[in-house]
């Protein structure tokens, strides 16, 4: 068995590269912004109104007169100069007038007609926005990032209506195994609902990939075989089930005849420790272990990441934070493991009593995946530990 760190360095080596293609901004969030995406103008791209008011010129005292000559209104410029004595009235977001220094806030005069006066205490700031305050034309929005709404009201203002984004992932999944039919089937007394692939085509999606369920493969391996053939042109194969050492775990021979390059099988981690990668049909191709615990703790530590560095984000292990014990714990053993843990008002995490790999229950009451390193010794209520969100 090798430990988690050495498998997933092997699994990122067996990461393909993919490609770019160029998506409207309405259809980019989410998406990975593949190069660094420039301004085509400058922000504000003209002095800009703050407030509503007075835009006048000069330096006006409290008592002054001025005449007002006209307005500007967002969208709405006012054609001419602003000289001494005279003011336009400007609304936020308006041009400001060439030759206007400052807005007057319009609390701080009373008008009369086409006249205003300025009260006591003005309000001493000027109220204008610089031409490129916010950026200037050619400034960038760095990549690789995943793009948030933010990020799209930025490119929006920067006036990019399509945006270089790295191609989404193609992931294929097969669930093995005669024991299972699919939701909504009539099972016989000796079969199971498949889940695994359900729970792994959410997570995949959510990290930004396609997500194809390929037929059940049944313990067979013309079977087997067949449906693999199926996933050709995925970048990502993910088998769950049969790539143990019994009679029916055929994923690994099957796999090999068909011209996989394994790179391991079988890693020092619970649950999970029947869990290959190979290069499969110019894919990476990952064997879950079929319990559903497992798999999708396999894909929280090995898919998503590989994800994730298919998509430009780099090639990192699933992200941790710190919590302390609620409890403590007893000393753990030969292999890492990621224990069901929830994590308790004022964040403390707690794991579970039970931690069996086929309890789907314990793994929806589960937000967390408490990390025990191997032979980490045990540690007192109040220890800071590690875990991954989920």
């Amino acid at each position: 068995m090798i430990p988690v760190e050495e498998a997933l360095t092997r699994v990122f080596a067996l990461c393909p590269r993919l490609p770019t293609e160029t998506v409207p901004l309405a259809q980019a969030l989410g998406r990975v912004l593949a190069e660094p995406a420039r301004a085509l103008r400058d922000q504000p791209p003209f002095a800009a109104s703050a407030m509503d008011g007075y835009a006048v010129a000069g330096t006006p005292a409290p008592g002054d007169r001025l005449r007002v000559i006209g307005e500007a209104a967002a969208g709405r410029s006012f054609d001419g100069p602003v000289g001494p004595g005279e003011a336009v009235r400007i609304f936020t977001g308006a041009p400001v007038p060439t030759g206007a220094t400052r807005v007057i806030i319009q609390e701080d005069a009373t008008r009369e007609g086409d006249w205003i006066a300025l009260k006591g205490g003005l309000d001493e700031v000027g109220h204008i926005r610089p031409a490129g305050g916010d950026f200037r034309a050619g400034d960038a929005l760095s990549a690789p990032r995943r793009l948030r709404p933010f990020d799209l009201a930025l490119l929006a203002a920067m006036n990019r209506a399509e945006m270089v984004v790295t191609r989404r992932p193609v992931v294929a999944l097969i669930a093995t195994g005669d024991e299972l039919v699919m939701p909504g089937e009539d099972p016989r007394p000796d079969q199971i609902t498949a889940s695994n692939t359900f729970a792994l085509k959410a997570m995949v999606e959510a990290e930004g990939a396609e997500a194809r369920i390929l037929p059940i493969a049944r313990d067979d391996a013309a079977h087997l075989r067949a449906v693999l053939e199926l996933a050709r042109g995925a970048d990502v194969i993910v088998t769950t089930g049969g790539a143990s050492v019994g009679d029916h775990d055929l994923v690994a021979p099957v796999s090999r005849d068909l011209g996989a390059e394994p790179a391991f099988w079988r890693i020092a981690m619970r649950p999970g420790k029947p869990l290959m990668a190979a290069r499969l049909f110019d894919a990476l191709m990952l064997g879950l272990p079929g319990n559903p615990v497992s798999s999708v703790v396999c894909g929280h530590l090995f898919l998503l990441p590989a994800l994730r560095a298919m998509l430009g984000l780099g090639a990192w292990p699933a992200p941790t934070r710190e919590a302390a014990l609620a409890e403590e714990v007893p000393e753990n053993g030969p292999r890492a493991h990621y224990m069901r843990a929830r994590i308790e008002p004022g964040g403390r995490i707690r794991p579970f009593a039970q931690q069996d790999s086929s309890l789907l229950t314990v793994l929806a009451d589960a937000d967390a995946l408490l990390v025990r390193p191997i032979r980490d010794p045990a540690r007192p209520e109040g220890h800071p530990v590690r875990y991954i969100p989920l």
